[in-house]
Parts: C-alpha cells; structure tokens; sequence
C-alpha cells in the first residue's frame, strides 16, 4: 500500500472507533427498554430483527457516509452500496441480537473496514461491559487501548474454544463440532454472537473460534483483531458477489490451529 492509503487506514481506524462508541450508546438505549421493541423475525423463529438493528446500522451509515461519501458499505440490515474509493465498510450494528432481545449482555457493534479484499480495521465495541477492541493492519490489536497478544502456550486442551452454528448449517453438523472438540480433550463455549468471540479470541479468552457457515458482517472485524494480536484466521472470499455470501470462519491462537483446522475438515 502507499503512503496515501495508510493515512486513510488510519483516519479510518479512528473514525471507526469514535463510531462504534456512538453506535453503541444508542443500541444501549434501546437494550435498556428493549420490553418496548417490537420483534421481527427473518429466515426463522431464531434469525430476529427489531428496530434497533436499522437504527444503529442507519447510524454507522450515515457517519461513514458524510466523512468517506466514495467508500463502500456493506450491513446486515441494509445490504451493499459500492464504493469508488477501494474501501469498503462492513457492519453489524447489533451482533448478537437474539441475546440482546431476551436481555444478555452478550452482543457488541461490529465494524469492519476492507481495502482490496483485505480486512485493515477491526473494530467491536460490546456496550455492557464498556469494552473496545481495535485494531489496525500492522499495527496490533487493543482492548480499551491495552495491547492484545495471543498466548502461544494455550491450546485446545487447555482454554476453552468457542463455536457458533445457525440455520444453515445441520443439526447432525452441530453434533459433530461439539463431538470433535470434546474429542480432542477441549471445552467449548457459544454465546450467540460470532464477532463478539471472535474479539475473545484476540484477547485470549477463547483460544478459537469456528461457525461452518458466517457472514462478512459477522466476522471480518475479529478476523483483523485475531490477526494483529498474532493469531491466525481462514480466509474470507471477500471479492465481488462473495462478499454478500456465507463462508466458513475459522480463528485460532497458534496452538489450537491443527486441532480445529482438523475439526473443520480444512
């Protein structure tokens, strides 16, 4: 990349930070009152939406919108708009909405910036818990600004892996996942919401992450986060018409890849 890009890499990288806090505080608004929403639901009973999904999204929309009006966006709620300039957003503004609507914590604003196909910023902020996890392409990952290293030494036997599964994927699938980890001498761990244990897995507390079928959405901010903290992730095909489709997402810290690369067929 040349120097005018990584300017705008990092122009970017704050302005997504300062975005995701904004985001944040207003899916916090409405989690707090969330008995008022009124809940959709969209491929089945488990895949909802409510109006907070499309607020927050038309949020980071806008933002992004007013500061980088040739960049491209890509959200859950609102789908693809190309860009001109070579970047591209990709958000989820409630990732983790079936634990927001019965009242978890566990859901967080994630935002993803991709420049040529490559995920350059990670940024998911998880409102309950005040937490911000960022990171930059070649310049580390951070939690609330403290940096984020992978430890080598934790493996599947010993840390806990986490596993997420909708309804693309089988009920036998699920079985073999859980099966596979368990297996191998491993514990796991699903809270509903991918991007968020993707960040977990960047601050060492999963040592890896893995869903048979994910969008960009979901999972292109933890696969920047693991990255900088010194993990490794399966590709995503985020070039052209693939970018809107739903890909297998692996993210491990060193010591796990074998194992789960293993457990997911790859």
């Amino acid at each position: 990349m040349n120097s005018q890009s990584v300017t705008g890499i990092e122009e970017r990288f704050a302005l997504a930070q300062s975005v995701a806090r904004e985001a944040g505080k207003l899916a916090l608004d409405y989690f707090k009152r969330r008995d008022t929403l009124v809940i959709e639901t969209k491929r089945d009973l488990q895949d909802v939406v409510s109006v907070a999904d499309r607020e927050v999204e038309e949020l980071i929309r806008n933002r992004f919108g007013e500061a980088y009006d040739t960049d491209g966006i890509l959200g859950e709620e609102y789908g693809l708009e190309k860009g001109l300039s070579g970047y591209t957003w990709v958000v989820d503004p409630i990732d983790g909405t079936s634990p927001f609507v019965n009242g978890m914590p566990n859901w967080c604003v994630s935002i993803a910036l991709l420049h040529e196909g490559i995920p350059v910023v990670g940024v998911i902020y998880a409102p309950c818990f005040d937490e911000l996890f960022a990171a930059r392409l070649g310049n580390g990952a951070t939690l609330n600004g403290k940096p984020l290293t992978v430890d080598p030494k934790r493996t599947i036997q010993n840390a806990v892996t986490g596993f997420g599964a909708n309804s693309h994927v089988t009920p036998a699938s699920v079985g073999k996942i859980v099966e596979g980890i368990l297996e191998a001498g491993g514990n796991f761990i699903r809270n509903g919401s991918g991007a968020l244990m993707l960040a977990y897995v960047a601050s060492g507390r999963l040592v890896g992450y893995y869903e048979p079928y994910m969008h960009a959405w979901d999972c292109l901010a933890g696969y920047c986060l693991v990255k900088e903290a010194g993990g490794w992730y399966h590709p995503f095909p985020a070039e052209g018409d693939r970018l809107t489709k739903g890909a297998q997402v692996l993210a491990a810290a060193p010591g796990a890849i074998d194992d789960l690369k293993k457990i997911a067929g790859l």
